[in-house]
Formats: structure tokens, sequence, C-alpha cells
């Protein structure tokens, strides 16, 4: 939903700039995707600019966007793919798990798809558990679920 609410804005602002006034530039959305295109390269690094800089306002974290090189046709024309990841990477899931399990805390961890369970009898062993992973730094941005009684 942020994402949507990103584009948009970032939509918004494209429409409304002098330095985009009757140049082909657009913003599109599709679903982990935001494919831009301009009519030349410093064009679209505006864009980039404008993009990452709504992601950041809607607290998108920049560490799950992955940005593309730009491709620049023979006519000068640009286009740029920016990627959002969501989940977790199969590698990045076991390197979390097997933090946890290092840490000797008195919790069982699964990953289930893209994300990473962790289940434990006391709800202090759940938030030490998390406060441990959100102090360490990983490659993506890790949020955490609710609790469950």
């Amino acid at each position: 939903m942020e994402l949507e609410n990103a584009v948009n804005q970032a939509n918004k602002e494209l429409f409304t700039r002098f330095d985009f006034k009757n140049s082909k530039a657009e913003i599109v959305l599709e679903k982990n995707e935001i494919k831009l295109a301009a009519l030349d390269q410093f064009k679209m690094r505006t864009l980039v600019e404008i993009v990452v800089g709504k992601l950041a306002k809607r607290n998108v974290s920049l560490k799950n966007v992955d940005q593309g090189e730009p491709e620049l046709s023979p006519l000068g024309h640009a286009r740029q793919i920016i990627k959002i990841k969501q989940g977790l990477e199969p590698v990045v899931a076991k390197q979390i798990t097997s933090f946890i399990r290092d840490g000797k805390f008195k919790v069982t961890t699964q990953i289930m798809g893209e994300e990473v369970r962790v289940t434990s009898k006391s709800r202090d062993e759940l938030q030490t558990v998390m406060a441990a992973v959100k102090a360490k730094d990983w490659p993506v941005s890790v949020s955490f679920g609710n609790f469950r009684e």
C-alpha cells in the first residue's frame, strides 16, 4: 500500500514540475517493480531521485530497493527498473535463523517461504530475540509480525 502511495505522489510531482513540461517521462508501478522512462539521462536521474525520495518519506526501507542500471537507447531515451524486494531471500533467512540459534535463545525457528517464524513459550524470550535481530545489520530491512498467546 505504501508503495502505491509513493508512486502516486511521485506521479503528481512529475506532472507539476516545470522541468518535465512537454516531455514524455513516466513512472509506472507493476507488482514489485517501478518502471521509469525519460527523454534523456539527466531527467532519468531526476526521476529516480523523486521516486526514492517519495519511498523514503513513506517509510519504505531503502535496503529493499534495488535500482537497476539505466538503459540508454541510441536516440538518447532512458529507461530504468527499480525493484522492490518483499520477503526474505533463502540465504538471508538462513543467516537469521543461524544467528538466532547461535545466540542460545530458548526459541525454535522455522523458515516459511519468505519469512522466518520464531516460537517460544516465553514472551520475554521472543522480545529479546527481536531486540537482538533488530540490533544486527542485515542486507534487507527486518520487520516483525504479531504475537500469539
